[in-house]
């Protein structure tokens, strides 16, 4: 079996309202609801501009099929960060100055790539990665 592409990330939050309006605001994601019988006031979303659920976020009491102990807030354990490929450095890096948010720019300027990393309301450390056109 190949691999296709990333299909989405699930997100455990102690505030789901908090976390969508994050990722939108800050990477233009589109929140919606999830597909019945899953309730909005415990599962939202996140979906790109081409129509892909990016994000998946729950909320703490929220019921999963393959339960096992999160810490909303704590690091993410194994997984050390999120990795998304987006456009428009100087808009992102923009917003999170509004939010007076927590960030590093990273260069690697022999692949064409500019990098932002921070962190979520959850403390799940993103990685966007930014490549020249």
């Amino acid at each position: 079996m190949i691999v296709e592409r990333l299909d989405h990330v699930n997100i455990i939050t102690d505030d789901l309202a908090q976390t969508a309006r994050f990722y939108a605001e800050l990477l233009d994601l589109e929140e919606r609801d999830g597909p019945p019988p899953m309730k909005p006031d415990q599962v939202r979303w996140m979906y790109d501009s081409g129509g892909n659920a990016i994000l998946h976020l729950n909320s703490a009491d929220f019921p999963r099929l393959f339960d096992r102990d999160v810490s909303p807030g704590a690091e993410t354990g194994a997984i050390h960060h999120v990795a998304l490929r987006c456009g428009d450095f100087d808009d992102v890096k923009s917003r999170l100055d509004a939010r007076a948010a927590d960030y590093q720019v990273n260069d690697v300027p022999s692949i064409g790539l500019r990098q932002i990393f921070t962190a979520d309301p959850n403390n799940v450390l993103l990685e966007l990665n930014f490549f020249a056109a």
